[in-house]
Order: structure tokens, then sequence, then C-alpha cells
């Protein structure tokens, strides 16, 4: 049993060991093997993942071959400094994600909550801007339905891409708040001591999972942002 002085307060761990063994479900053998199923398992989600998106992706490809001046036209009422700053944030957070995942492999516990404070923050920040992606283009009547407003001969076409945008960007948005509250489980269980060099397959595949995610923002931004600025 270990203890280490968090703020003012002592908090008791049981050794790498013990919580290794606490870890190790009932119908795994060691803790390499429950590894690799949780790990393959996470692959095989993130696959799925990749097919869904893969989907709203060819989506987009294909309209916006059919209707290449439309699609530009509408591009240019996103607002490229904001997603630029949004893809540097998820640069970053992916970055202090790995940090994270690299601290608990070698037991630096106070090290890994912070990258993991870091990569939460930078999350929040993302959520933040999108937020205000989001009212100007509500304000601009830029929403797709019965108020949607959009001047010039491309109002239908334009509807479509701005319901392409706000599909795509939405549905990212959403995996994000689904990352944050796992963020938010993870330095729970840090805290509490709960992984150690020899168990943190929890924190490496929530990794997985957050580096999908920054990923799918990747071919989003220059998709939906940077496009239409060589078309016009």
């Amino acid at each position: 049993m270990s203890a280490e002085v968090i703020g003012n307060h002592r908090v008791n761990h049981p050794d790498g060991h013990d919580r290794a063994e606490s870890a190790l479900a009932h119908h795994f053998e060691n803790l390499e093997q429950q590894r690799e199923a949780g790990t393959l398992g996470m692959w095989v989600f993130l696959v799925t993942e990749i097919m869904f998106f893969g989907g709203l992706f060819m989506a987009y490809i294909v309209y916006r071959t059919w209707y290449p001046a439309a699609f530009a036209e509408a591009s240019h009422h996103l607002d490229v400094r904001l997603g630029g700053v949004n893809t540097v944030v998820l640069i970053v957070s992916s970055l202090t994600m790995a940090l994270a995942v690299y601290s608990i492999q070698v037991g630096a516990r106070r090290s890994t909550m912070i990258y993991l404070a870091l990569t939460l923050a930078l999350g929040l920040v993302f959520l933040g801007i999108k937020f205000i992606e989001y009212k100007h283009k509500f304000e601009d009547g830029l929403i797709p339905g019965a108020g949607f407003k959009f001047e010039g001969p491309y109002y239908a076409d334009a509807q479509m891409f701005f319901t392409l945008y706000f599909t795509m960007t939405g549905l990212h948005a959403l995996h994000m708040i689904i990352g944050v509250g796992i963020l938010l489980v993870l330095i729970a269980l840090v805290w509490r001591g709960k992984f150690s060099p020899e168990y943190h397959a929890p924190v490496e595949l929530s990794g997985l999972y957050w580096h999908f995610v920054d990923i799918i923002w990747m071919f989003l931004f220059p998709l939906l942002y940077l496009v239409g600025t060589h078309l016009s």
C-alpha cells in the first residue's frame, strides 16, 4: 500500500501489482490478454465509425461534384479563421493525450492528470469555438429549414451544403462531447490511483478514441472550409 498527498489530502493507494490484479476480469487469463481484447474491440468500434463517417464523406463528395459552384459559394460563409484555430487546438490536444498515455505507462501519475486535464480543456475550447460558429450561422439564417436564407442563384444547393455541414460537424461535436465525458472519468480514476504501469489499458484505449476524433476533423476542415477557395 502506498500513499500520496494530493492538495491537502493524503490518499492511500494499493501498489501497482494489487491494482493490476483487481483490474483483471475473471474471463481473461492475464492482463495482457485482457488488454489485447480491449484493443481489438476498440479498433472494431473505430472501423464501424470510419464506415459511418465514410458514408457522409461520400455523400458530400458526390454532391460537391454535382454542384461545385454552389458548394464553393456556400463554403465562403464559413469562418476559416475559427476553423483553423480549432484545427490547431485538436492537433495540440492529440499531443497532450499522447503524453498522458506515456505518463501513465511510466507511472508518472501527476503528469498523467495534468496532461488529461489539458486535453479536456482543449476539447472544451474546441466545443466553445464550434458553438460560436453555430451561433453565427443561426444569426445569418444559414440553418437548413423553413427559415434558411441565402442570396444568389444557389439557394437549394447551398442549403444542401449546410445540411451536410451541420450533420457532419454536429456528429463530430457529439463525439467530442463523449470524449470530454471519458476524460472526466479518466481524471477521476487516475486521481483515485486506479491505474499503474502494469494496468493502464483504459487510458490507452481512450487515447485511440481521441486521436480518431481528431483525425476526422483533419478531413472535415479542408473539405468544408478550404476547398471552396480553389473553386471560386
